[in-house]
């Protein structure tokens, strides 16, 4: 069993054992515990779960949601990912009288603009809070004769392309940090962020690890064992690889773990990929820091089921944009609108069936 859902479907099996049971928000009702981690490494494979069929292009369209700084439900609908669906619909529903499906919903938000623009939006979410913190300010970006014709609108503080500039000009800080928790917009939020922020780590690489490297990237030039003594410059020269690897570890306030922690999981290893592209950095541990881990009473059928199965090796990511690209969009973001979910191939992933369990909003 690959060490990624042993650890995950111990952490299942931990909760049916000695969970307490809780009420919760939704009120369908929760078996819960409180402090659980999982750890990855990359170098292991892409931890996309394999004891029940995951839906990558949902996990992939969400991040890139995110990272764009989108917090309306439009382009996640237009992508076919309709995991925030019953969390707009349920603002629509409240603030309305008006007797329309979930489907009906969801189809207006397709094809009505006008109805998307007011009823898709979920306020300041995750996206907001990673690209523009505070909101945005005003500044001057037309005069005529002296005098400004036009505004445009700036983040008041951007943290994803503060993070890339830190990683850059300060590897090895302790302040490599964003966070979506914003005491004072909470109330704003259709939903307070369940992961609510994440801190990244980096370290050197060895020369033993950065030769491993060489050999894997230049294929048939040389066998580690050529070369007796070698120096960092050396295999800069010869052999440019990475000479660092970066880590990523997130924290979360609430995990459905049946739902929501696989997909956190994959996402934020996507988001670690990303991120190690763009500053030429080897993805090496991923990291999850759960709070109230809780699988919900209309969960538990699904999740013995799953408990049943022996999982198959993880899968790997390929990535389809080039290091070009990534070195661009490390200088500027708004080339984030030219990655999409056809930019990233899950190889070899074999997985046993989809489990069909609620979504409680």
């Amino acid at each position: 069993m690959n060490s990624l859902d042993k650890q995950y479907t111990d952490l299942l099996q931990d909760i049916l054992d000695n969970r307490v049971t809780k009420q919760d928000r939704t009120g369908t009702g929760t078996l819960s515990l409180f402090g659980k981690q999982i750890r990855h490494k990359m170098s292991e494979g892409f931890p996309l779960i394999t004891s029940k069929k995951m839906y990558f292009k949902g996990i992939v369209t969400e991040l890139l949601w995110f990272l764009r700084g989108d917090t309306n439900i439009k382009f996640l609908v237009d992508n076919n990912c309709h995991i925030w669906d019953g969390d707009a619909y349920k603002r629509f529903t409240y603030y309305t009288d008006e007797e329309t499906t979930m489907e009906r919903f969801v189809e207006l938000i397709k094809t009505d603009d006008e109805f998307a623009k007011k009823w898709g939006e979920l306020g300041p979410i995750y996206g907001a809070q990673w690209r523009a913190w505070g909101g945005y300010d005003k500044i001057p970006s037309g005069y005529n004769h002296g005098s400004v014709t036009h505004f445009k609108e700036v983040p008041k503080l951007d943290q994803i392309a503060s993070l890339i500039s830190d990683l850059k000009t300060n590897p090895d800080s302790r302040r490599l940090m964003v966070t979506a928790w914003n005491p004072a917009e909470l109330d704003q939020m259709t939903l307070p962020p369940c992961h609510y922020g994440f801190q990244v780590y980096t370290r050197e690489l060895s020369i033993e690890e950065r030769l491993d490297l060489a050999s894997k990237t230049y294929k048939n030039l040389f066998e580690p064992t050529d070369f007796f003594e070698v120096t960092h410059k050396e295999i800069n020269e010869l052999y440019p690889v990475p000479s660092r690897a970066i880590s990523l570890m997130y924290n979360a306030r609430s995990q459905d773990v049946p739902l929501g922690t696989p997909f956190n999981i994959s996402s934020y290893a996507l988001l670690l990929e990303i991120i190690g592209k763009m500053v030429n950095m080897v993805p090496d541990e991923l990291i999850a820091n759960m709070g109230d881990c809780h699988i919900y009473l209309n969960q538990i059928d699904g999740i013995k089921e799953q408990l049943t199965r022996e999982p198959y090796p993880l899968a790997t990511l390929k990535h389809l944009k080039t290091d070009d690209f990534y070195k661009s969009l490390s200088e500027d973001l708004s080339l984030l609108t030219h990655l999409d979910s056809t930019d990233f191939i899950i190889e070899n992933y074999q997985s046993h069936p989809a489990i069909k369990m609620p979504l409680s909003n």
